[in-house]
This record gives C-alpha cells, sequence and structure tokens, in this order.
C-alpha cells in the first residue's frame, strides 16, 4: 500500500482492516467502466460487530463511531479491489447508509456523517459524495450501521 492516500491514512494513525469477506451468496464489489460498486459493509470493529439501535440504548455518538467502521471497511474493500492501490480512487460518487433505529428517531444523518467526515478526511474533496441515511427497522446481525459505496476510478 504506498501512494498519497497510503501515506495520508498513515500520517490520521488510521490502519485499515482486512477486507471483509461476504457473509452470503454475494461479491464484495464489482467494477463496470469506471466505477467500482462496493456491497453494504456493517459496523463492525476488532472487538466484533457493533450492534444496536439508535434511539433504544445507542446514542447518535455511538452510531457515528460505527458508521466510521463501516467507512474503514469501504476502504479497505477499494483497496482490495484495485489491488492495493487506493491512488486509483478518482471519487466517492455515493454513499448509501442504513441506521437500526427506532421509529421516532431522526438523527440518520449525524449518524451516517461518520463515514462522510472519514472519507473526507482520507480522500479530501474527492471524498465529498452525494448521500442517503435512511432508517431501517433491523439490518443483519442486529448491527446499528451498513453502509454501500460508489467510487469512481481511474
Amino acid at each position: 500500500m504506498t501512494g498519497t492516500i497510503a501515506a495520508r491514512l498513515s500520517d490520521l494513525g488510521i490502519t485499515l482492516p482486512d477486507a471483509p469477506a461476504p457473509a452470503a451468496n454475494y461479491v464484495p464489489f464489482v467494477q463496470t467502466g469506471d466505477l467500482l460498486f462496493v456491497s453494504g459493509q456493517i459496523s463492525q470493529g476488532p472487538e466484533g460487530l457493533v450492534k444496536g439501535k439508535l434511539g433504544a440504548g445507542m446514542d447518535v455518538a455511538a452510531g457515528k463511531a460505527a458508521a466510521r467502521l463501516c467507512g474503514l471497511a469501504l476502504l479497505a474493500q477499494a483497496r482490495a479491489a484495485l489491488g492495493g492501490d487506493l491512488d486509483r480512487v478518482v471519487r466517492v460518487v455515493k454513499l448509501t447508509g442504513f441506521v437500526n433505529s427506532t421509529p421516532d428517531f431522526t438523527d440518520q444523518p449525524e449518524v451516517i456523517n461518520g463515514c462522510s467526515d472519514l472519507m473526507v478526511e482520507v480522500l479530501g474533496d474527492a471524498g465529498r459524495h452525494a448521500r442517503a441515511a435512511v432508517s431501517a427497522p433491523a439490518l443483519p446481525r442486529g448491527v446499528a450501521v451498513e453502509i454501500e459505496a460508489v467510487f469512481q476510478i481511474a
């Protein structure tokens, strides 16, 4: 992992995890033309799955931290798809974030900012993106957040 993005990650003290293996019958990413579609990445850290429901025992700060973990996994998948070269990322086109939350929880955008902020922190202006942040009554394995991404690549 050499290059500008690798150096920025190092400067920020960020170590990307290994790209997670798919948990079901799908592939972790698909490239078509100059677009790289990365399957939804769930909130998982070194200690395991980050589970919870926003609005019922989990606060926005914890949800935002869970979304950041999704962002790290998205970058790890992009790195794997690009043969280790994140400098091939031209920009983040779109993120779609799903927040496991109660019906009255309305701070989904603040939660997904955990991932959005990471993309800008690591990729600069190329990390700015279109986005959706939506609520879900449940997510796979009870995780707090799942986020998918579309990257434009060189």
